[in-house]
């Protein structure tokens, strides 16, 4: 049986893409990842993070990724769509390109009712799923993909925590090549990081750099109305 892990990195940044990454792995190798030391990629210093990431491509039955860049996200929240819902699409998409028959996937859920997540990519996705926790009618007796969207999946599931690690990768290359287009040291592009506030303060008007930023964040609202005081 294939199970398989969705998790993302850049949930909360101010620059640079939300990565979604989906692992699948046949279950009897699913032990493999954590002995290779897969967990958590917050619990992961960088380094660490990259020499699993080939490992875990190693073990793992398929590896997808999608990045969801700042234009995609501007352009949803001004259209009043969530960024549950984006990363929701972005998940079942990738899903749905999977090859062969999915016993269960796991979800590391930002959903407050963590089964909602669940549903989001169960009514978004073209395969038949069930979501552990839901009831749910004129679902058939056919085979079906069993969906577990949980908090904290990313620490109780190996899968997750490896989908966790690609995409925490991916993003850091993606910040990486950032960086060196703009030729601006952009930090981790997370608000609570000096380097990455300094640098869009001293860059607003910088139209390279602009295309970069998540604009409809409250923090960018902060800096924006912060420079007009100033000036």
């Amino acid at each position: 049986m294939i199970i398989c892990g969705g998790d993302e990195a850049g949930r909360g940044a101010l620059i640079g893409p939300l990565v979604v990454a989906i692992v699948s792995v046949r279950k009897s190798n699913e032990h493999k990842l954590a002995e290779i030391g897969v967990r958590d990629s917050k619990l992961l210093s960088r380094r660490r993070r990259e020499n699993l990431y080939d490992a875990i491509k190693g073990i793992a039955q398929d590896v997808k990724v999608s990045k969801i860049y700042p234009k995609e996200i501007n352009e949803a929240m001004r259209s009043g769509v969530s960024l549950n819902e984006l990363e929701a699409t972005h998940f079942a998409k990738l899903f749905d390109r999977l090859s062969g028959q999915v016993g269960s996937l796991y979800l590391d859920s930002p959903d407050v009712i963590a089964e909602k997540f669940g549903m989001r990519v169960n009514m978004l996705s073209k395969k038949p799923t069930r979501v552990k926790g839901i009831s749910q009618k004129g679902v058939g007796t056919g085979s079906y993909t069993k969906v577990i969207a949980e908090h904290k999946a990313d620490s109780k599931y190996p899968v997750v925590s490896a989908a966790s690690i690609i995409a925490k990768v991916e993003r850091d290359w993606e910040i990486d090549r950032i960086a060196d287009e703009v030729g601006i040291d952009l930090g981790s592009g997370y608000p609570a990081d000096a380097y990455t506030i300094g640098a869009i303060k001293e860059n607003l008007k910088s139209e390279v750099l602009k295309r970069h930023i998540r604009q409809y964040w409250q923090t960018m609202d902060e800096i924006k109305q912060t420079r007009l005081v100033n000036f």
